[in-house]
């Protein structure tokens, strides 16, 4: 098993709820804008050229996710994050009320949807116990969305065959209804 399918295993254990994995479609994305939005404030230039913090932090997360396999599935990640940087970049000159405004927003209301999610599911974030699981979220919501339009049937067989199956959760009050 490659290093992405491993680390995605143990990502899906805390996410088997459909309700914890709806959430983070909207949690996870709202917080990679924001702390791209929050690292774009920092910027310098060197020989003619304006560098970024969330340029070179997307740049060093993506040679991450590239050491880990699942090429396609890596790749569609940083494609991804990268649309959200791109999308966030410009706050990062914006007004000081702009930028914090949306910056810290997204934060809080993506932070707000994954607490949700894991109240529903019952189980603490995955980032808990291992920090790699900060940046396995994103790939973990990229794979959710593709097994849902029917790619990486392999993987996700793989993931369900680990984690056990996508399914939503009954309180114990339910159960004794």
């Amino acid at each position: 098993m490659d290093n992405a399918t491993r680390l995605l295993v143990q990502y899906a254990h805390y996410h088997r709820d459909p309700r914890n994995i709806a959430t983070h479609y909207i949690g996870i994305p709202l917080i990679a804008f924001a702390l791209a939005a929050l690292l774009a404030r920092l910027q310098w230039e060197t020989a003619g050229l304006v560098i970024s913090a969330d340029w070179v932090v997307w740049t060093l997360v993506t040679a991450w996710y590239l050491t880990l396999g699942q090429r396609a599935l890596t790749m569609a990640t940083a494609l991804v994050l990268a649309g959200l940087v791109a999308l966030a970049h410009p706050l990062g000159t914006a007004p000081l009320n702009t930028w914090l405004g949306w910056s810290l927003g997204s934060f809080v209301v993506g932070w707000v949807f994954q607490f949700v999610g894991h109240y529903w599911e019952g189980r603490k974030p995955a980032f808990v116990d291992d920090l790699r699981g900060l940046l396995i979220g994103p790939m973990f919501v990229v794979a959710e969305l593709a097994f849902a339009l029917g790619a990486f049937r392999a993987l996700h067989t793989a993931i369900d065959a680990a984690a056990g199956p996508v399914k939503r959760k009954v309180s114990a009050e339910k159960r004794r209804a």
